[in-house]
């Protein structure tokens, strides 16, 4: 099992991009996490989870899904060629809105024992 070391919000301009069937489809990363296998501390990894609530690896991916990577391209230049469409508004995150992370039921955030 894997336990969560560190949460940032990620920098607007940073995307996931998946693919599905034939096409790809980028989504912003809302955040980064960094990772790390229980017991012996490691094994740790970094890993972007999406608008979307997806991250690569996660229980939950449409099998039909493959991550692709992350890239980075600066707000000026506008999003990916292949970004979500935003007709659905601002991502839950933006809007002020709290989300329960989808891992909560897989992963606990490390607790200060004190």
């Amino acid at each position: 099992m894997k336990r969560i070391v560190e949460i940032i919000p990620a920098r607007p301009g940073w995307y996931a991009r998946w693919r599905l069937a034939d096409a790809t489809r980028c989504h912003p990363v809302a955040l980064w996490a960094l990772l790390e296998e229980t017991g012996d501390g490691a094994g740790r990894e970094v890993v972007g989870m999406d608008t979307t609530g997806r991250w690569p690896g996660a229980a939950h991916i449409d099998p039909d899904e493959q991550f692709v990577r992350y890239l980075f391209q600066p707000p000026e230049q506008g999003q990916p060629e292949d970004a979500e469409p935003t007709e659905r508004g601002l991502p839950r995150h933006v809007a002020g809105v709290p989300d329960i992370p989808p891992w909560t039921e897989e992963v606990e955030p490390e607790r200060d024992p004190g």
